[in-house]
C-alpha cells in the first residue's frame, strides 16, 4: 500500500513548470524518495504557512525554501527571529543525518552558500541598521506599536495630518514629541482649533508610549537614512539575494519587530507595479513570529492586512506567514494561503486540543491519514503539506519526510557577520545616521525667536493709489469673491503641502 499510495499523492504535486521540493511522501512510517511534494513557482505568490511547535523544524525549512528560491534567482527576506539562520552565507557541512535524509528525500544534496545580507532595526547592531521615518511610517502602524486604543489613534492622526499640512517632517521621536507638546500649549490649540483639538490627557498617554518605545530602543530604529525597500529586490550572481533581518536590540520589543515587516510590505506594495502572473516571484517574504502582529490587533488593522496580502500578489510577491500555530492566523487571513507546511504540534493541554481539533478541519479530507494522530506523530523535519497546484486547485494532503538545507545549519557568529556586513555596498548606504532639521528644529527654532520689533521710526506706507472701479463680468465677479478666494487659496496651499498616504497609512515616496 505504501508505495502506490505514496505515488497517488505524489501524482497530485506533478508540475511540468519549476518548483520548490519540499521533500518525499510518508505512508506508514515508510518514505518514498521517488515521491516528491513540490509547490509550482508560479503559485508562490499565492502565499503560504509554515506552522509547528518549538523544535519541530520550522526554522529549517524557511532555511531550505530560502536556498533554493535564491537559486531560482528569487530574492528572499526571512525574519531572523532568533540569529540562527546566518549560515545561509555559508555552504553546508556533510554528516551521517543529511546524506540519510538526502537518500530519504531523493535529494542530490551538494553543499551551497548564498549572498547574504545582514540587517536589523535600529543603529547599534553590528549588521546593517534598517530605519524608517515616522512621517514615512505612518499613524496606523505607529498605533499598534504603541498599543493605543481606537481614540488615542484617531488622536495621532490627527497629529500626523497637522504635521503633515505644516511640511514639519516627522523624521524620529524627538520629532512627535516636539509636535505633541506643541499642539498641547496655547498656540498649538490655536493652530489646530479648526480640525479638532488634542486632549492633553491622550496626548499624555501618547508620550508616555513613546518613552517606553524609546527604551526599548525604538529611537534607533526611527531616523534616516530610511531603508528603501527595492534594496531587497536584488540578484548576484544568478542568485537571489537572501536578506536576514535580525531582533538586534529590539528583542524587547518584538511588537515593533512584526510591525516593522509589515510596514515593508506596504512599501512594496505602494511601489512596485503591477505585475499580473510570473512564472515566479519578485520576492518572497517570510513573515516570522506572525502572531505578534494579530495580538490585539483592531478590526481595522486586521481588514487592512488582509486588503495587503490579497493585493500584494498582483505585485510578484509571496508571502510566508510563520509562527506555531495556525490559529494564531486570522480566518479572513489564513483562507488566502495556498500553501500549508504544518509541522508537529502538541496537545498536552485543553487550549492544545482545541486548536489541534481546528487545525485538523482546515486541510482538506483525506484516506492516507488520521489527521489528529498524523499530527502529533510527525518526525523532526517532517510536516503534513497541501499547496496549489499549478491549475489553482488544493493537491492531496501529503506527510512529507522535508529536504535538509544546502547551507550551513548553524550562525557564523557575531565577527563572521559584522565583517560581512561592513564589506556590503548597502552598509555605506545606511551604516551612518543622518539628523536633519525636521519638526523638532523647527519647532524650537520658533519658540526661540523673538517677535521682530516694528521700527519707531518707520514712515507710514502711502495710501493705494484711486482707480476707477470696473464694472467685473460673472465669472470675474464670482473669482473675484472673497470667500471664494478663500477657499482657492486654502485648496492650493492643501495641495501643495498634503501628504499622500497609502492603505497602513504610510506615506507614498
Amino acid at each position: 500500500m505504501g508505495n502506490t499510495a505514496a505515488q497517488e499523492i505524489a501524482a497530485g504535486y506533478a508540475t511540468e513548470g519549476a518548483a520548490l521540493e519540499l521533500g518525499a511522501v510518508v505512508i506508514d512510517g515508510v518514505v518514498d524518495p521517488t515521491a516528491k511534494v513540490r509547490i509550482p513557482f508560479a503559485t508562490l505568490n499565492r502565499h503560504g504557512l509554515v506552522a509547528g511547535a518549538t523544535g519541530t523544524g520550522k526554522t529549517k525549512t524557511l532555511q531550505g525554501l530560502a536556498g533554493q528560491l535564491s537559486d531560482a534567482g528569487v530574492p528572499v527576506l526571512l525574519a531572523d527571529v532568533k540569529g540562527d539562520l546566518s549560515g545561509m552565507a555559508r555552504a553546508g557541512e556533510s554528516n551521517p543525518k543529511i546524506a540519510s535524509r538526502a537518500t530519504d528525500t531523493g535529494d542530490d544534496w551538494t553543499p551551497t552558500a548564498y549572498p547574504a545580507e545582514f540587517l536589523s532595526l535600529g543603529g547599534k547592531s553590528s549588521a546593517i541598521p534598517v530605519r524608517a521615518t515616522l512621517t514615512q511610517f505612518g499613524p496606523i502602524l505607529l498605533s499598534k506599536v504603541l498599543q493605543l486604543n481606537d481614540t488615542q489613534e484617531s488622536t495621532l492622526g490627527l497629529i500626523f495630518h497637522w504635521a503633515d499640512q505644516q511640511q514639519l517632517p516627522l523624521l524620529d521621536t524627538k520629532d512627535l514629541r516636539a509636535v505633541i507638546q506643541h499642539l498641547t500649549s496655547d498656540e498649538g490649540k490655536a493652530d489646530i482649533k479648526g480640525i479638532g483639538g488634542v486632549s492633553p490627557a491622550t496626548a499624555g498617554v501618547i508620550l508616555r508610549s513613546l518613552v517606553n518605545l524609546e527604551a526599548a530602543g525604538g529611537e534607533d530604529f526611527f531616523g534616516e537614512p530610511e531603508f528603501v525597500p527595492s534594496d531587497l529586490l536584488r540578484v548576484i550572481d544568478g542568485k537571489g539575494v537572501v536578506s536576514l533581518l535580525e531582533l538586534s536590540d529590539q528583542a524587547a520589543n518584538p511588537r515593533l519587530f512584526s510591525t516593522f515587516l509589515m510596514w515593508l510590505l506596504a512599501e512594496l506594495y505602494e511601489e512596485l507595479p503591477e505585475a499580473g502572473d510570473l512564472d515566479k516571484p519578485k520576492l518572497v517574504f517570510f513573515f516570522d513570529e506572525a502572531h505578534l502582529l494579530f495580538n490585539d490587533a483592531s478590526k481595522a488593522f486586521l481588514e487592512r492586512i488582509e486588503q495587503t496580502v490579497k493585493l500584494i500578489r498582483s505585485k510578484g510577491v509571496g508571502v510566508f506567514f510563520c509562527t506555531q500555530l495556525p490559529t494564531d492566523i486570522p480566518n479572513a487571513v489564513l483562507s488566502q494561503l495556498g500553501a500549508r507546511v504544518q509541522h508537529a504540534l502538541r496537545a498536552f493541554t485543553p487550549e492544545d486540543q482545541t486548536a489541534l481539533a481546528k487545525t485538523v478541519k482546515t486541510y482538506p479530507t483525506t484516506k492516507n491519514y488520521d489527521m489528529e494522530k498524523a499530527l502529533t506523530s510527525l518526525g523532526t523535519g517532517e510536516a503534513i503539506v497541501t499547496v496549489l497546484s499549478e491549475t489553482g486547485a488544493p493537491t492531496p494532503v501529503a506527510w512529507a519526510r522535508m529536504r535538509a538545507p544546502r547551507s550551513l545549519m548553524a550562525a557564523i557568529g557575531e565577527e563572521a557577520v559584522t565583517a560581512a556586513a561592513h564589506a556590503s555596498p548597502l552598509f555605506g548606504k545606511y551604516g551612518e545616521t543622518v539628523d536633519r532639521e525636521s519638526a523638532y528644529e523647527k519647532l524650537t527654532a520658533k519658540m526661540a525667536a523673538p517677535p521682530a520689533p516694528a521700527p519707531a521710526d518707520a514712515p507710514a506706507p502711502p495710501p493705494p493709489a484711486r482707480r476707477e472701479k470696473e464694472q467685473p463680468g460673472m465669472i470675474a465677479e464670482v473669482l473675484g469673491s472673497p470667500a471664494v478666494k478663500s477657499f482657492l487659496r486654502s485648496a492650493a496651499s492643501s495641495l501643495g503641502r498634503e501628504i499622500t498616504r497609502g492603505l497602513f497609512g504610510t506615506r507614498r515616496r
